[in-house]
């Protein structure tokens, strides 16, 4: 377990709780399988974006077609470049956690923001893993098309899915602490 992770976590606990497990999402620049479909989609729209103001600008178009045009080529922007530092940023400032009754997700990005899902309470507990080892382990019931939107980093997008720790390395060695803690509590 990192130690300096798991000091992260410490206030958070219950009285009685131990913390089993603590990590984070790997870091850094990340294409996944959603960036097949994102990286030419943002491109066909950036550049379309991009000739439009280029035109709204040299030709003698009204004024407000080149206002009009701006928030399209920020956008375009956007989902070409800045979707990946932000999912980076995002993932840079997060924490996991699993305690001997609830698992811990903490945000430290854009202020601090903990979720903490009692274990007795979650439905299931999905395992999606990568050829590496890392994956990702989902709470509760999961949307068809979650998998679509994790990391995919477009605003409104993330409030749609259930809870998740995202690109965890060994995710099949946390299942297993999830898996026996839950089972654990079973027995209790």
């Amino acid at each position: 377990m990192d130690y300096e992770l798991a000091s992260r976590l410490q206030g958070e606990l219950q009285r009685g709780e131990r913390l089993l497990w603590a990590g984070r999402p790997r870091q850094g620049l990340v294409l996944r399988g959603v960036d097949g479909f994102l990286i030419p989609f943002s491109l066909l729209w950036g550049g379309f974006a991009m000739f439009w103001e280029f035109m709204a600008l040299t030709s003698d178009a009204p004024a407000i077609m080149p206002i009009f045009g701006a928030p399209f080529v920020a956008i375009g922007l956007y989902l070409i470049f800045g979707r990946f530092f932000v999912d980076a940023y995002q993932r840079g400032r997060t924490v996991y956690g699993v305690t001997s009754g609830r698992v811990l997700l903490l945000s430290e990005a854009g202020g601090r923001k903990l979720t903490a899902i009692d274990l007795a309470d979650v439905s299931e507990v999905t395992l999606e893993t990568r050829k590496d080892g890392s994956g990702t382990i989902g709470f509760g019931a999961q949307l068809p098309l979650g998998r679509v939107g994790r990391g995919a980093t477009l605003p409104g997008v993330g409030p749609m899915l259930g809870p998740f720790f995202d690109l965890v390395p060994d995710a099949a060695a946390v299942h297993r602490v999830i898996v026996d803690a839950r089972r654990r509590l079973r027995e209790d």
